[in-house]
């Protein structure tokens, strides 16, 4: 949901200013975005990804994950909160900052009815502007991912499996996307 009562550019130092209500705030190309807390399967999703993406970064230190809320500042016009992102490490550890971390090697978001045309419009886009390796979209009703990646205008669905391979001198991760889907839903 986009707040519209004002024409105003908002920056990371107006978000500060913002209450600590539940709601999740960020700023895309000046403009504010609210959305409300996400619902419980949305959790239950983001929590299966990160454990079947965790042991993998473990193993290859390809990487480090982190999971909202944790700000992810572009510049002062563009603050998100993804759900997940993988940035690289530093120096072998995993970066104190984001200022240190500088990038991003992955960024999930698992839509809900309230952040599916931000997530699948304003967000890829601003991902894509960003150089992002790869961007998934997790839709669970339709038990499919969406992977998106700088160039693309068109994104590619998985619905049975998928792999991410962040350098070539890490073997891929593949993931079992019936399974996944399968572990969301409880079953």
């Amino acid at each position: 949901m986009r707040m519209v009562a004002t024409e105003k550019i908002w920056t990371e130092d107006d978000l500060a200013t913002l209450p600590d209500d539940g709601m999740q705030y960020e700023i895309i190309d000046g403009a504010l975005f609210v959305t409300p807390s996400p619902i419980w399967r949305h959790g239950a999703a983001v929590r299966a990804l990160f454990r079947l993406i965790d042991p993998y970064l473990n193993a290859t230190a390809a990487g480090d994950i982190w999971f909202a809320p944790a700000d992810v500042v572009f510049d002062q016009h563009n603050v998100v909160e993804p759900d997940l992102f993988v940035v690289p490490l530093v120096n072998g550890r995993p970066p104190r900052t984001w200022e240190e971390a500088g990038r991003l090697l992955l960024v999930i978001e698992v839509i809900s009815p309230a952040s599916a045309k931000k997530d699948r419009h304003v967000k890829r886009s601003l991902y894509q502007r960003q150089g992002v390796p790869e961007y998934w979209v997790v839709d669970v009703d339709a038990e499919h991912v969406e992977r998106w990646r700088p160039g693309d205008t068109r994104p590619e669905i998985l619905d049975r499996s998928l792999e991410w391979q962040p350098s070539p001198e890490h073997p891929p991760l593949s993931i079992d996307l019936v399974a996944y889907f399968r572990d969301v839903r409880g079953e």
